[in-house]
């Protein structure tokens, strides 16, 4: 069983580069989905929201 999961781990980085790779993709997933969030578009729902709300801090 030993020699089984050393053959499956013979070719595999060290578990310091291991983690280094998965937090940079990590990193990378994050960063594209947050430049992709800024992308989108304001639902009108919520410019309606924003709008009445500055509308009464207004009138305060």
């Amino acid at each position: 069983m030993r020699q089984e999961m050393k053959k499956k781990d013979e070719g595999a980085p060290p578990p310091d580069e291991k983690t280094r790779e998965l937090k940079a993709q990590i990193d990378q997933n994050l960063r594209r989905v947050y430049e992709q969030a800024l992308e989108e578009e304001v639902p009108d729902r919520f410019k309606d929201l924003l709008a009445q709300l500055r509308g009464k801090a207004g009138n305060q």
